[in-house]
């Protein structure tokens, strides 16, 4: 099944038809939205359609309160978890990112972020994003491997209705208030257990956020896999007696390399994006259970699985570059040093998340919505969220099969046919597609950039649908003239 036509109204009517709103025209609604702020990304709704009675039916259905995100994303989840019941290897990226709207009038529903300093507002946004992994190392360009971008695979919003207090919090008041970490725990029950096919796997991937004993076992309970970055340095247990063995982190750093590789790392504020020779050690451990009500520390059953360190014994010298560590948990197996890079580079598949929100906050201004309400935000966020994965999707297509027809780049025929007439170029693949969207986008193409980011992407996408669509009316005006 093909998640991802090329024609913009095909794949609304694909993600949407069967979302669940109460009534056909809402349906509709959100398919001609979908598709029209996959034609425009990032334009306001105002500038989204050309009539203002569509302008205006667009807020009056962000309005209904039959709109939500969870009906609008009915479909869509439902196709993407269709999608993971074939054969094959899955990954369920996740991570929480704060979407701000500050410095505005209050919005009603929103909560508080950050510091919680006057002025600021917004919320929590956590999600699960569907990749398929093929596992295909490029070794030689030394990057992570591309993956089939499938869809959202769950999403949840969090409003602080409480500052975060600086002062000593008593324990009953601890015990008794919500923990943001609990939207670890019920991302992966909504998610569910795979289907009972050993070829089958789905594996959580996640930050340090993540390293929580309850999401652990709990994986474990539902038949979920997981490479999770490790936050704490846990105790260890002999499953034997029960004996304390030491402590994670320790024990990981007296193991020797397995061997090395070479991956390339983003640049990050102040970092410049470099390539890490990293060395791999792998230990099969089992971590103590933490204390809990009711429970003595080891009182629960311990968590049996595999600790990887990764890390640089030689970093380069230079402001700004800090040596990598990575201690990563995973319930895989490791018997070899090409089973350990591969859990490494699933790990680093994670950055997608973050790319992912920042896709929607940069991409397609999910942060700058003039809407009075939080309802009416977290409707258009979900819409937006859909329409994201497409965009992220012809990115990864390039990574993962840079040869194939230029057909299979995710453009449509016309604009297909006018990205060729307005570079003189015949774009016969992914790649070269690629490329020439990068153009449109002010990617130089020199021979050391590289392919174009997919923030690069997107604006050589909006600027291709903007000749698309002068095309259009040029050959409007020859019938009619």
């Amino acid at each position: 099944m093909e998640l991802h036509p090329e024609d913009p109204v095909q794949w609304a009517s694909l993600h949407f038809a069967e979302a669940e709103l109460g009534d056909a025209r809402r349906v509709k609604r959100a398919e001609g939205m979908a598709a029209a702020m996959l034609r425009a990304p990032g334009e306001s709704l105002p500038r989204l359609f050309v009539h203002p009675r569509e302008v205006k039916a667009a807020y009056r259905f962000l309005d209904n309160p039959h709109v939500d995100p969870e009906g609008l994303q009915a479909g869509h989840r439902q196709r993407v978890r269709e999608a993971m019941q074939a054969p094959g290897t899955y990954l369920l990226i996740e991570d929480s990112s704060e979407f701000s709207y500050s410095g505005r009038q209050p919005v009603g529903g929103l909560g508080f972020i950050g510091n919680a300093r006057e002025g600021l507002q917004g919320f929590v946004l956590h999600s699960v994003l569907a990749v398929r992994w093929w596992g295909k190392t490029d070794t030689g360009k030394r990057k992570r491997p591309g993956v089939e971008v499938l869809g959202v695979a769950g999403q949840s919003y969090r409003v602080r209705r409480e500052k975060r207090g600086r002062g000593k919090e008593s324990s009953t008041r601890r015990k008794h208030r919500p923990r943001e970490s609990e939207g670890w725990i019920h991302s992966g029950d909504r998610l569910g257990s795979p289907p009972p096919d050993p070829r089958v796997r789905w594996v959580r991937v996640a930050d340090r956020g993540a390293d929580l004993y309850e999401l652990l076992a709990r994986c474990r309970e539902l038949g979920q896999g997981f490479v999770i970055r490790a936050a704490q340095d846990r105790g260890l247990v002999d499953p034997r007696g029960g004996k304390g063995v030491g402590r994670l982190f320790p024990a990981l750093r007296a193991e020797a390399s397995r061997g090395s590789f070479e991956l390339g790392l983003r640049g990050r504020g102040s970092r410049p994006a470099r390539v890490a020779r990293l060395q791999v050690s792998a230990l099969r451990v089992h971590l103590v259970a933490p204390q809990r009500p009711g429970h003595a520390r080891g009182g629960l059953s311990p968590v049996a699985c595999t600790a990887l360190r990764v890390w640089e014994e030689s970093p380069p010298e230079g402001v700004g570059v800090e040596p990598l560590e990575w201690v990563l948990l995973t319930d895989q197996g490791v018997g070899s040093f090409a089973q350990a890079e591969e859990v490494v580079q699933q790990y680093a598949t994670r950055w997608l998340i973050e790319e992912f929100h920042k896709a929607l906050k940069t991409g397609l201004g999910a942060e700058r919505l003039q809407l009075e309400r939080a309802e009416r935000i977290f409707a258009a966020v979900a819409l937006m969220s859909v329409v994201a994965t497409r965009l992220l999707a012809l990115r990864e297509w390039v990574r993962l099969i840079p040869e194939a027809p230029a057909e299979h780049g995710g453009l449509a025929a016309p604009e297909l046919e006018v990205l060729r007439g307005y570079t003189h170029q015949p774009l016969r693949t992914v790649g070269e597609v690629a490329l020439a969207l990068g153009r449109l986008g002010g990617h130089q193409g020199r021979k050391g950039d590289g392919m174009p980011g997919w923030l690069t992407l997107w604006r050589g996408m909006a600027r291709l649908q903007t000749l698309v669509e002068g095309v259009r009316l040029a050959r409007k005006i020859k019938t009619y003239g």
